[in-house]
């Protein structure tokens, strides 16, 4: 199960930080870890912050976007300081968090999502994770380096996990199962297309857009309520008049 859950650092600034990330993932027994575009890896500084932890640093996946390191996941959680303009839920207390993450992970790759060491998610990236999360710090002064966010996280995930009452439970079926955030994006791609062409949408409108985004995150359909509404959305583009030439 915790092999299912996936650490994503987003233009990590400084290597050693990378390095001191992977040690905290390790001490609570995780073991993927995915780079977005860092700004400097592979590095000595890297490694020897690492300690113990060298083999996770090695073994690293880097990609170029955010989508790339979340494609294959149901849960994306976004660590983010504050909240954003964007609708999506919202988890105030990290064991609430913790515990749907290790539900998920039962059948399912998950990911929790930590940004830039100076102003952390953009509001594109965290449009690209299904829910946020906060850690609960001082209010007059609430400043946790990476590292330090990466532990308490995961120090959350290990304790849901080790107290997880499903376990041994059967895990559910293909269809049943969360959709992906790749399978989710093809989906928003077809409701555009739809909206667009049928003169919902006259012209772009990015908020509307996002806003149904936020509501299929909070829903969570399954894959096989997501492939009912991809049959519905094709039926009505069957349905379309023709536009005259």
């Amino acid at each position: 199960m915790l092999a299912n859950i996936r650490i994503v650092l987003v233009q990590t600034f400084h290597p050693g930080n990378i390095g001191s990330a992977a040690r905290a993932m390790k001490t609570m027994g995780l073991s993927d870890l995915t780079l977005v575009a860092p700004k400097a890896f592979p590095d000595p500084e890297a490694e020897r912050l690492a300690a113990g932890a060298l083999d996770l640093v090695q073994g690293a996946r880097v990609v170029e976007t955010l989508s790339d390191a979340v494609a294959d996941c149901v849960r994306v959680v976004g660590a983010s300081a504050r909240l954003r303009s964007l609708p999506l839920p919202h988890y105030d207390e990290p064991d609430d968090m913790a515990a749907d993450l290790v539900e998920d992970a039962r059948s399912d790759k998950v990911a929790l999502v930590f940004g830039r060491e100076r102003y952390g998610l953009t509001n594109d990236e965290i449009g690209h994770c299904s829910h946020q999360v906060s850690i609960p710090t001082n209010p007059d002064y609430g400043i946790l380096n990476l590292a330090q966010a990466v532990q308490v996280l995961a120090y959350e995930v290990r304790r849901a996990w080790r107290h997880h009452p499903g376990s041994d439970a059967p895990q559910r079926s293909p269809e049943d199962r969360q959709s992906t955030r790749e399978q989710l994006g093809h989906f928003h791609d077809h409701l555009s297309r739809v909206m667009q062409g049928s003169g919902f949408l006259t012209q772009p409108h990015a908020r509307t857009e996002k806003q149904l985004q936020a509501l299929f995150a909070r829903a969570e359909p399954t894959r096989k309520e997501l492939s009912l509404l991809r049959g519905l959305l094709a039926s009505l583009e069957r349905q379309e008049p023709k536009q005259e030439p």
